[in-house]
């Protein structure tokens, strides 16, 4: 998977190139009301969610495909990181090991699951209480616009109803703008923070058009939040 490659390859700019990401986190975080005890977080990269978590816990359990993002992240007696896909057979082998979890945390990363419907079905069976914040379709949506690409982010309007099949949710959805002094940081930004997915698909051209013809001075982020409604540990 590309993205999984190019999250490595920009595991140590990361931290300098994620300032929507941590903004995420922070606020994702400051929604939940519950002081889960043993807590999944699905997509833990270096650490955001970790950080920011200001209760007391017994265990972390933190997950994520990019080795260099594993690395990267904190550890003590508490944290256990699992360099796995959460989509796949391994992850749920070893997952089952150490569930039921109070809480499943997610920020910034379901959006590149292949198939989020399975995803958000396997965690209503390990844990009664999540707490997402998606990117969605929106953002970025000006640069999609110019460029005549198609995006591959997932739509807020489906994913509440597809997370409400499993969960008793509130939601709350937060546009966000980034400000640069030029249209080549921009886009240097999007290479290097990771919310493009690393895919490579504008060519020199198409490239160099869009940087010369993109009208902001900003780019644009939407992000779902979803959390649990009734915060009750299993």
């Amino acid at each position: 998977m590309k993205h999984i490659n190019e999250f490595s390859k920009q595991a140590d700019t990361y931290e300098a190139n994620s300032s929507i990401q941590k903004e995420v986190s922070r606020h994702l975080l400051s929604k939940i009301t519950c002081k889960a005890r043993k807590i999944l977080d699905l997509g833990c990269g270096t650490g955001d969610i970790y950080k920011n978590i200001l209760w007391d816990y017994d265990k972390f359990v933190g997950v994520d495909c990019a080795k260099g993002m594993c690395e990267k992240h904190p550890i003590s007696t508490k944290i256990e990181i699992l360099n796995v896909d959460f989509e796949s057979d391994i992850f749920r082998q070893k997952i089952e090991k150490l569930a039921p979890f109070d809480l499943a945390i997610s920020s910034s990363a379901l959006q590149w699951a292949k198939d989020i419907e399975s995803v958000i079905e396997y965690i209503s069976k390990i844990s009664n209480n999540i707490a997402f914040s998606i990117f969605t379709d929106k953002t970025f949506k000006d640069v999609y616009n110019v460029s005549g690409l198609k995006t591959f982010l997932p739509n807020a309007q489906e994913l509440i109803e597809l997370v409400k099949k499993e969960f008793f949710v509130d939601y709350e959805v937060k546009t966000y703008r980034l400000f640069f002094e030029d249209n080549i940081s921009k886009f240097r930004y999007i290479k290097k923070s990771g919310v493009s997915g690393g895919e490579k698909k504008l060519s020199l051209q198409q490239t160099k058009k869009l940087i010369a013809t993109y009208p902001h001075k900003y780019l644009e982020f939407e992000v779902l939040y979803l959390i649990s409604k009734i915060n009750t540990n299993k």
